[in-house]
């Protein structure tokens, strides 16, 4: 309890409630700790259809994104709780009508957009030959996340998440390709060799 109001980032995902009840206390009560501290929340959808059913889902997911500051989501995943919009920027602006002041919208290899305190924000993927997508999300995620901590401006947030998505599509597995700081403008580079 002591470490989550004392961290400045909570990050919880939807997979957790998915587990069992107790996993899904667990996470309400992090939140709880978190929200009572002063502590962001941030809470990435992450639907896995195998451990519940899209109406279970639906319902923990608005719970969750009530009572988060930042809440990522796939298109397909934002639908489950606020139902199937032609834009994306749509489906961010109904997450953000439950309370979060940033919602990010992942897109894949058509990169993301965002609504952050209000305003809207596009970002395209960085192309990369994909050996493997596990992984992508999150290293996305961790990228925006990293960002928001260092105090960067949401454009460097999308920008970052965007990179650290592809690094993760360029290997097999799913942490493997994350990379260093150093590294995140090597993607893209017109000139092929770092020096």
């Amino acid at each position: 309890e002591r470490k989550i109001a004392a961290a400045r980032l909570l990050h919880v995902t939807g997979i957790t409630p998915a587990l069992s009840e107790s996993a899904a206390a667990a996470v309400q009560s992090a939140v709880d700790c978190a929200k009572s501290a002063g502590t962001l929340v941030s809470f990435d959808l992450n639907y896995r259809a195998a451990l519940w059913p899209r109406p279970a889902a639906a319902a923990a997911f608005e719970a969750l994104i009530r009572q988060s500051d930042v809440v990522f989501a796939g298109d397909d995943e934002a639908a489950i709780v606020v139902g199937e919009a032609a834009e994306p920027l749509e489906l961010a602006h109904r997450l953000a009508a439950l309370g979060p002041a940033q919602v990010v919208i992942k897109l894949g290899a058509k990169g993301c957009v965002a609504l952050v305190d209000g305003e809207e924000h596009q970002q395209d993927a960085v192309p990369v030959r994909a050996v493997d997508t596990v992984g992508a999300g999150d290293a996305f995620v961790g990228g925006y996340l990293a960002e928001l901590l260092d105090g960067q401006p949401v454009r460097e947030r999308l920008l970052t998440a965007v990179r650290t998505g592809a690094y993760a599509c360029l290997v097999p597995g799913d942490w493997e390709g994350m990379p260093r700081r150093s590294e995140l403008g090597l993607l893209g580079a017109a000139e092929p060799v770092s020096r």
